[in-house]
């Protein structure tokens, strides 16, 4: 993109999409299915601001050892090619690699959380935009073409680079998408994601390139938003706070003014 004054990075899950009852119902289900005990949303947001637990095949796996060493000692924890078996029936209900209409999984439960014009407006406004995600493939493009209706978009999904808080894919498609080498002279790059383990991303990206100027966005996920819930997110907003994160986006309705304000002011 010529004379691009800026580049948003998103994380899809949280940011783009709500995986309430679908990636965090697959975890509830694979949980409970080998060892009798569901964790409950609020259970995951914990283990999710530790900062390390970005895929959730290995959160899930986790959460099964935690228990069986706190409860259940006899507990037969299953290996990790089991355990994705079991996770993708819940969550795809099908064959990842088929086509998405023989899919009968929570991941038919997703609502999107932004618009198609988003990404036209921050075109407009000379901001370019990528995706770096730990979902898997077929997941985030299902989501991004099928269902957004992205055509081709840049993006890093699960297996493309370490998982996350590794900054190697983020980095990657910074370069990739920036007009010039990551560095002092090049424009300001934001990344936006809902964990910790995506502010620590951030962090860990200016280590290695301290005279590019990066910047962490974060969000509360969208079980987090609404009335009710405003203390427990107001909580979570404090996490990703003290993880790091540079500044807290409240909505993904009035994201675009906010990421324009920010880049046009670096």
């Amino acid at each position: 993109m010529k004379n691009q004054i800026g580049l948003v990075l998103f994380d899809i899950d949280g940011v783009i999409r709500d995986v309430t009852n679908s990636y965090r119902m697959a975890i509830q289900e694979t949980v409970g299915f080998y060892c009798g005990w569901k964790p409950s949303i609020q259970d995951i947001d914990s283990i999710k601001s530790e900062g390390y637990w970005n895929n959730d095949w290995d959160l899930s796996l986790e959460m099964i050892n935690r228990y069986a060493k706190n409860n259940d000692h006899s507990l037969s924890v299953p290996t990790r090619k089991n355990l994705i078996e079991c996770f993708e029936g819940f969550y795809f209900g099908g064959n990842p690699n088929h086509a998405s209409s023989e899919w009968s999984g929570f991941i038919k439960n997703e609502t999107l959380l932004v618009k198609k014009n988003l990404f036209d407006e921050l075109t407009q406004k000379r901001i370019g935009w990528g995706f770096v995600s730990g979902a898997e493939l077929a997941s985030a493009k299902f989501i991004l073409e099928q269902r957004l209706g992205l055509i081709s978009p840049p993006l890093i999904a699960m297996g493309e680079a370490p998982d996350k808080p590794d900054p190697t894919g983020f980095i990657s498609l910074s370069s990739k998408l920036s007009k010039n080498p990551l560095g002092v002279s090049n424009h300001p790059i934001a990344y936006i994601g809902d964990t910790v383990a995506d502010v620590k991303t951030v962090l860990n990206a200016r280590i290695k390139i301290p005279q590019q100027k990066f910047v962490s966005l974060a969000i509360a996920p969208p079980h987090l938003h609404g009335n009710p819930k405003q203390d427990k997110r107001l909580n979570y907003e404090l996490k990703l706070k003290k993880a790091g994160a540079d500044l807290i986006i409240k909505s993904m309705e009035n994201f675009k003014d906010e990421i324009v304000n920010l880049l046009t002011r670096e």
